[in-house]
């Protein structure tokens, strides 16, 4: 897919709401059992839930959606014979194998909830909200299915999820936790803590993390950023110029753009001497809820919607290991700073400025790698609207395809005055890279 380039002349506090759990969609189990087709998008977003009561950063939030949709994945693929297991296809996972017999036991829901439940509660801190949807579903199934079939099918789960959680501890995040805080160079050009928190860097060591289908982190390289300079005539105060004016010239759309796609997990508040924050959806999050919509929308089955979830989570985990490396290789200097720096020392832009380096950006990698899997497994063509911003008090916004939804994630960056141009249409062709790679590499289908 070809995304838009984007032009160097582009001129609240939300209270935090429970996600809506769709209504039950229906089909009838070989065991007699109802089950549910919109089980996958419910547990997705009471997983959603709870990351964003616990405040991950997105790169965390990315790494818990993949384990957690790879355990659902391996949890139902069986109910459809064309479908082939991920064990042997991601790095350093390799399953048990089970007997073919056992499958005639399970109830694929009962696994898929035991499983990606249990393997949810190992990553969140409020394991609570994952126990109790489990313990509340899991009651309805018990009544309908005889006691052996139950307990197989829990018990499945269970010990899958437990393979799960010991293939993650390998991942090298645990490391990663006790390595150095990131100390920002003395160099014009690199980056500096931004208002109003000042904070740390954000995940420094995020490319240390395994991957799940890349052979490393840095296997995709962005192009270099455009020259440093301070002169007025430079391609890089240019850059700037285009930000700066991109956000103080927004009309009303370009402002709806820029807070639909914000996606600050914690988004900081200032009202006089009062500093608060306030939760919303990561980057990946919102993807993981277009995910949802579409493949409601298109009615997959099980099997179909847990191989969406599972390959648009993997992408988009990897479009952060891989974009991580690439911000700290660059170490940008970003667009608040060095405005105010160089231009308008008291200019502010519409969004708050990440806690990390500029090149390339995130929210643009994760958005391509995401839409280069829906529209390879959903179509081209799937126009949508998309509604995951209602908890968090914005509208809803419709989209002729996923590459369109994409491209405006994109350029929000732009509008919000939180990246340049040049690391936006940079980290749409490394997205598009990793969505490839990922399409090419697993293989879910016989």
């Amino acid at each position: 897919m070809k995304h838009s380039k984007i032009s160097c002349h582009l001129i609240c506090i939300i209270a935090f709401c429970s996600f809506h759990i769709s209504p039950l969609l229906s089909y009838e189990n070989n065991d007699g059992c109802p089950g549910n087709l919109k089980l996958i998008q419910q547990l997705n977003s009471v997983l959603t839930e709870a990351i964003v009561h616990d405040g991950f950063s997105p790169p965390v939030a990315s790494r818990i959606y993949a384990y957690c949709n790879v355990a659902g994945y391996e949890s139902v693929y069986f109910t459809d014979s064309t479908f082939l297991t991920l064990s042997g296809q991601l790095n350093g996972f390799a399953l048990r194998e089970e007997t073919a017999g056992q499958f005639k036991l399970l109830n694929s829901d009962v696994a898929l909830i035991t499983a990606f439940c249990n393997t949810a509660v190992e990553f969140v801190y409020r394991d609570f909200i994952l126990q109790q949807f489990q313990d509340s579903v899991l009651k309805s199934y018990k009544l309908c299915l005889n006691e052996n079939a139950f307990n197989q099918s829990v018990r499945y789960g269970e010990e899958l999820s437990k393979q799960i959680v010991a293939w993650a501890a390998g991942d090298g995040y645990r490391e990663t936790r006790n390595l150095p805080k990131f100390r920002p160079k003395d160099t014009p050009e690199s980056w500096k803590p931004t208002p109003p928190m000042y904070g740390d860097a954000a995940e420094p060591w995020w490319m240390k993390i395994r991957p799940f289908v890349l052979d490393s982190s840095g296997v995709f390289r962005v192009k270099d950023p455009i020259p440093f300079s301070t002169e007025k005539s430079s391609d890089f105060y240019r850059q700037a110029l285009a930000t700066l004016n991109a956000k103080n010239q927004s009309d009303s759309e370009q402002t709806r753009i820029a807070t639909f796609w914000d996606c600050n997990p914690q988004k900081t508040n200032v009202k006089g001497h009062l500093m608060f924050t306030t939760r919303q959806l990561t980057p990946g999050g919102h993807w993981m809820g277009v995910a949802g919509t579409a493949c409601g929308m298109k009615k997959l089955s099980l099997a179909e919607t847990a191989e969406t979830y599972a390959l648009t989570s993997i992408a988009i985990a990897d479009g952060f290991i891989n974009c991580w490396h690439e911000k700290y290789r660059t170490d940008l200097i970003r667009p608040e700073t060095y405005i105010n720096l160089y231009i308008d020392k008291l200019w502010r832009p519409m969004l708050e400025t990440p806690l990390f380096p500029e090149h390339p950006s995130g929210h643009s990698v994760i958005s391509a790698a995401a839409s280069e899997v829906l529209t390879a497994k959903l179509g081209e063509n799937f126009a949508f609207t998309d509604s995951t911003e209602i908890a968090f008090g914005q509208g809803v916004r419709s989209f002729s395809n996923f590459e369109q939804a994409a491209d405006e994630a994109a350029i929000s960056r732009v509008y919000g005055g939180i990246h340049y141009p040049h690391a936006c249409n940079e980290g749409i062709m490394l997205g598009e890279k990793i969505g490839r790679l990922v399409l090419e590499k697993i293989k879910t289908r016989k």
